[in-house]
């Protein structure tokens, strides 16, 4: 029998949600986690049985919140991230300016999708798998381009 994830995620939502926050004690991840949760179940739905739908989804929902737990700890936030960030949110005409010169001599001599990884990895917080499929590299490909420029990032800020 397949399983009807709509139906599930009416009756068991609450529950996988209380599991996520359990675990990652971040209420905006806990509700990342538990859409994931959902969104694999609804992946595999013709090959999942139904019969214990709690003990399922609690399964799946712990294994989602410990594979980002694994992530977060591999892969920690970096302060790339955080230079992006402060350039984006920047009001200062000035500092603007600075960072749109920074950004134009980082990315001017690299790929045009580049930028696009950049981005999906660092902000959007996509892994290098998710990263890969989207902009159609290796992963390799994908590390490889990341790893040179935070490498150009970092010679740019000393020169600066």
């Amino acid at each position: 029998m397949a399983v009807d994830t709509a139906a599930l995620y009416q009756d068991y939502g609450p529950m996988v949600l209380r599991r996520c926050r359990r675990l990652l004690g971040d209420e905006q991840a806990a509700l990342d986690a538990m859409q994931d949760t959902f969104v694999q179940v609804l992946r595999r739905e013709d090959q999942l049985d139904g019969d214990a739908p709690s003990s399922l989804l609690w399964r799946v929902a712990t294994n989602v919140c410990l594979n980002r737990l694994r992530s977060q700890r591999r892969r920690p936030e970096v302060p790339d991230g955080d230079l992006l960030l402060r350039i984006a949110r920047s009001e200062d005409t000035e500092a603007r300016t600075a960072a749109k010169s920074l950004l134009q001599r980082l990315f001017g001599a690299e790929p045009e999708n580049s930028q696009t990884i950049a981005v999906l990895h660092l902000l959007d917080g996509m892994t290098h798998e998710e990263v890969a499929a989207t902009v159609g590299l290796s992963v390799s490909g994908v590390r490889k381009r990341l790893r040179t420029l935070r490498g150009r990032l970092h010679a740019l800020e000393a020169t600066a």
